[in-house]
């Protein structure tokens, strides 16, 4: 279902995943099954996401983003993809990974060219600057090693 208020310029959305009002889906991004894109969210063409991902409200996915299968992204998660941004300069983009069944609590900051490791959670608010394993609970600013996740 893709709301009669969204502009998805992209053809290739499954019937499975819902995109909501004020949505901007660029014609490349390539999104998985059973997705829920909620309002006010922004999707660019070199950006992948996987099935059975949740995007809140308000969460803007750059050139470079990965997000695998089952994943939650809260409302409001801020993603970079630029270490040193400048207005009207080329830059090297960073890719950033997020991996199967990982949560983004509401309000974080991802740092461009990090991979948040598969089954962890990051809490809401937390400023992640380097790569989470797998597994594991991280908040703060910035983000640090609260436990291990059991599963």
């Amino acid at each position: 279902m893709i709301h009669e208020l969204a502009d998805c310029q992209n053809v290739n959305i499954p019937n499975s995943t819902n995109i909501w009002q004020f949505v901007v889906v660029l014609p490349k991004a390539k999104i998985g099954d059973h997705c829920n894109i909620c309002a006010h969210c922004f999707i660019e063409n070199d950006v992948r996401i996987g099935n059975y991902v949740t995007l809140k409200c308000g969460v803007y996915l750059w050139d470079g983003i990965t997000i695998e299968d089952n994943v939650q992204i809260g409302p409001n998660v801020i993603f970079t993809n630029d270490k040193y941004p400048r207005a009207k300069k080329s830059f090297e983009l960073q890719r950033t990974t997020i991996m199967k069944n990982a949560s983004i609590g509401a309000g974080s900051i991802i740092l461009g060219g990090v991979t948040i490791g598969e089954n962890s959670m990051v809490g809401a608010g937390s400023l992640v600057t380097k790569n989470i394993p797998d597994s594991e609970l991280w908040f703060g600013n910035p983000a640090r090693f609260i436990r291990k996740i059991e599963i």
